[in-house]
């Protein structure tokens, strides 16, 4: 299957892939090659696979996709929930020791890739002669296996990692692994991967979000955050020089304006039936005009059409419109293409980040406070502990009483603190991490987008090299 036409500067860019396992590969793999101003390649889809291979990817998607959504029914669902712990159990990294020997799961996805599973995407790589950057642990690990091309880059997409990630033998191995926490730099090395070919990084978020190495709308975003999520001014009064001299003055048309809360549902579609409790809990904060709250469907137009169905049915269906002005809005997307950048569109003027703890935990870098509800899978509650630990994240309560807990919250400044120190204390710079560890750093609007790495580019702040290698 012969590659696209190519210009003589993507020639040099490598090929950008991720896989509609949920939306955290493809949102990963979607900032990387945005930054470069290329495609995301599907691998689970045509051109790169063949029917036999689509067939192996749908498998595997229905599979994860129903185990997760099923997994978060009461009753029926606690042994789906087992099955699904059991699968991605992550074991404790203390004390240090070996845990490079391959699980049930690593010999489960090797017999898939000697079926043919990622075979499209080593083959398209190899055509093409250029680096290959994944955002899945599959391609990476079939890339590899099928041989042609190298570099491999893998982006890593959870703070914690199961065995899966890595090949069978991971010492003959080529792939070159961006992790996004000192924690899975660890758990790559238990699991066998030379340290030389491991580099921590962060997380690539969206740089609409971040604006250069200098944050800039990283930080006007977070300024009138700040001042809609401490209407009282507790947390402003408590960090006042040190916001001042991060942020300087904050803008004053934002006092007295709600907050406004997303409700995130993931690729899967696994815990939509949150919102139903959320609305009803959250009505007299909406009613009050002390809260927005945006439901995100993501493309899963059965999703949107329940939340449509239980707004009305919470007494809240006069107050729905659209996310940037109502009280109460949903936003459903057609497909993919359109949906995350209108996802990226919104998180700008989100003030709470509502979601299981998915890749969505690495968002707090950008001031984003989360409200984490349960995860679903053992890497997830990694995510989870590694976000509250950091202090961006706060584990949701009861849900029937959101109300009254997010008013102590707003009232107390507590999540304008989360929303603080998720942007002092998590990795914001992993994309321009990474775009320099493949040989092409970002640069300004109008410089080329594929100088060398030896070529001058913008100085990158002290930060962002003490955020990640080690």
């Amino acid at each position: 299957m012969a590659p696209g036409p190519e210009t003589a500067a993507t020639a040099r860019l490598p090929l950008v892939a991720g896989v509609a396992m949920g939306y955290g590969h493809l949102r990963a793999a979607r900032a990387v090659s945005d930054a470069l101003g290329t495609e995301t390649l599907h691998v689970d889809r045509p051109p790169l696979v063949t029917p036999d291979e689509q067939r192996l990817w749908e498998a595997s998607r229905r599979f994860y996709e129903a185990t997760s959504r099923a997994s978060q029914l009461p009753l029926v669902g606690a042994p789906l929930r087992i099955l699904l712990e059991t699968m991605t159990r992550i074991p404790h990294l203390y004390p240090h020791r070996d845990l490079s020997a391959p699980t049930l799961e690593c010999l489960s996805l090797q017999r898939l890739i000697r079926k043919g599973l990622g075979r499209g995407l080593a083959q398209r790589a190899a055509e093409s002669g250029r680096p290959l950057l994944t955002t899945f642990y599959a391609s990476a690990i079939s890339a590899d296996h099928h041989g042609g091309t190298e570099p491999i880059y893998c982006v890593v997409t959870d703070s914690d990692i199961h065995r899966i990630w890595v090949p069978m033998h991971p010492a003959r191995s080529r792939i070159i692994y961006l992790a996004p926490t000192r924690r899975a730099v660890q758990r790559l090395r238990a699991y066998g991967v030379p340290r030389e070919q491991i580099e921590q990084t962060g997380f690539p978020l969206p740089h609409e979000l971040l604006g250069g190495p200098d944050l800039p709308m990283l930080q006007r975003n977070l300024a009138a955050r700040l001042v809609r999520l401490d209407r009282k001014k507790v947390f402003r009064s408590q960090a006042r020089n040190e916001i001042q001299h991060f942020l300087g003055d904050l803008p004053a048309e934002q006092e007295g304006r709600a907050p406004l809360a997303l409700f995130s549902v993931g690729g899967a579609g696994a815990q939509a039936e949150l919102a139903r409790s959320l609305l009803r809990s959250l009505k007299p904060l909406l009613v009050e005009g002390r809260l927005r709250l945006c439901l995100a469907a993501g493309v899963r137009q059965e999703v949107a059409g329940r939340f449509l169905d239980w707004i009305d049915a919470a007494g809240l269906g006069n107050h729905l419109g659209p996310a940037e002005t109502a009280v109460v809005s949903v936003m459903a997307e057609e497909s993919l293409d359109t949906y995350f950048p209108r996802f990226n569109q919104l998180l700008a003027t989100t003030d709470v980040l509502w979601t299981k703890p998915s890749e969505m935990t690495f968002y707090a870098a950008l001031g984003l406070p989360l409200v984490l509800s349960s995860a679903v899978g053992h890497h997830e509650a990694y995510n989870r502990r590694w976000a509250i630990e950091n202090g961006g994240g706060l584990k949701q309560r009861h849900p029937d009483y959101a109300g009254f807990w997010i008013r102590e919250w707003l009232a107390e400044g507590t999540l304008a603190a989360a929303a603080w120190f998720g942007f002092l204390r998590f990795p914001k710079f992993g994309l321009y991490q990474i775009l320099e560890r493949i040989g092409v750093p970002w640069t300004p609007p109008g410089a080329s987008a594929t100088s060398s790495a030896s070529e001058s580019r913008p100085a990158m702040p002290v930060a962002a090299s003490l955020n990640t290698r080690r």
